[in-house]
């Protein structure tokens, strides 16, 4: 690409690795130099916190803010009712009210570290589709937006296409999303003033419609932005680790393995993942990105040390890499390992390894378990185990138990 933003924001968007592809760069462009542009980014309230997967839109909207921008959180409260069919293969399970918002409450924690909200012209703010779409008349919706809409041209979309093709159901409730998240837009833009939406790559479809939908219905120009769908080198989805998801939120996934899931960078990724979800001046990020060998471990460290710093804050950092030293260097356990607690009565007469495991969200099932020791890749205070039906009795902790699995996870198994 040969257009040179004069931006900061594109610029950053640009340099960093941020941006896929954008409905207009140069109007886009011109908007974010004349003043304080609100953009905002969509997020569905399906689970209790976001994962790694969503920290890439999280730095965008950090970004846009230390750019001069208003970033615009939109918590999905209503779109979640009906669930985004982008690429998926089924329907999504459908919430009650009450757990869609308690999801809300924990997604909001994750956003503090990185965003500022508050009333000021360039503060971030917090806002929940359900305040329009709730109490939408569907008669006049119909009548009013969907009119814009053909259905020859959604059929098109890659999202619905890929589903169409494989002979997957779409139901009606699902073919629905990209008019609400069309309708999102021009109500932000209604109510904020709100001049882009930005999402992955996957969205560029629903994103467009937004587009078109608020130049229709009230002729305002309006821009979409996207960043890269992101998978690591070895071509896993970003944001799962061994154990599972890779929660933003500190008692769903602990800053220790928060630390650890970015010192086991792929050495490719390293770069990469420098720019786009560090700070550190792109120079910086390129040259510890072009360390190879033993050196490489140094730039995973600084990688580990700045992705925790910014989501949990220094103390978190300091003692995540300290514990790690402790483990890795030293064969010690580590003050701030995973830990497991477990009473007297509750191991009666043992508890099984293969529980333990999963427990310490170091195996996702018993199944992963077993074969994790199978294949001698579990130990027990650096020992490798041999026997799935292995039990631990209170004689094997009468001081803190380590399990490890692989070379590099560890957890605590602690007796109260």
């Amino acid at each position: 690409m040969t257009y040179h933003p004069k931006s900061d924001f594109m610029r950053v968007m640009m340099t960093r690795g941020f941006l896929a592809d954008c409905t207009d760069y140069q109007a886009l462009d011109e908007a974010l130099v004349k003043g304080i542009v609100p953009a905002y980014i969509g997020f569905d309230a399906t689970a209790k916190s976001l994962h790694v997967g969503s920290l890439i839109q999280i730095m965008m909207l950090r970004w846009l803010q230390k750019t001069g921008g208003k970033p615009i959180v939109l918590m999905g409260g209503g779109t979640t009712k009906v669930g985004d069919p982008s690429f998926r293969a089924e329907e999504r399970p459908l919430l009650t009210n009450a757990q869609i918002d308690d999801n809300i409450a924990g997604i909001k924690r994750a956003f503090s570290p990185y965003v500022q909200f508050g009333d000021g012209p360039n503060d971030a703010i917090m806002v929940n589709n359900a305040e329009w779409l709730d109490g939408l008349n569907y008669l006049e919706f119909l009548r009013d937006i969907g009119r814009h809409f053909s259905v020859n041209r959604m059929l098109s979309f890659e999202s619905v296409k890929s589903r169409l093709d494989r002979e997957q159901s779409l139901s009606f409730l699902e073919f629905n999303y990209m008019i609400l998240q069309a309708y999102d837009f021009l109500e932000l833009n209604r109510r904020y003033g709100c001049l882009v939406q930005m999402g992955g790559s996957d969205q560029w479809g629903n994103i467009v419609n937004g587009v078109d939908l608020t130049r229709r219905v009230i002729d305002h120009e309006v821009y979409g932005l996207t960043s890269p769908l992101l998978t690591t080198s070895d071509g896993k989805k970003m944001g799962k680790s061994q154990s599972g998801a890779v929660w933003l939120n500190a008692d769903m996934y602990s800053p220790y393995e928060f630390w650890q899931f970015w010192r086991n960078t792929t050495d490719a990724d390293v770069g990469r993942f420098l720019k786009l979800y560090t700070e550190l001046p792109l120079e910086e990020c390129e040259r510890l990105g072009g360390l190879e060998g033993s050196e490489i471990n140094a730039a995973k460290i600084i990688l580990a040390n700045e992705v925790t710093r910014l989501l949990h804050g220094d103390e978190a950092a300091a003692a995540a890499e300290a514990t790690a030293r402790e483990v890795f260097e030293r064969g010690g356990v580590g003050d701030d390992l995973p830990t497991v607690r477990v009473s007297a009565e509750e191991i009666g007469d043992g508890l099984g390894v293969v529980q333990l495991f999963v427990r310490a969200g170091l195996s996702g099932s018993g199944k992963d378990a077993k074969r994790l020791i199978l294949e001698g890749g579990a130990k027990m205070n650096d020992e490798i185990i041999t026997d799935p039906g292995m039990r631990i009795g209170a004689g094997h902790l009468a001081e803190p138990l380590k399990l490890t699995a692989g070379k590099k996870r560890h957890a605590l198994v602690v007796m109260d």
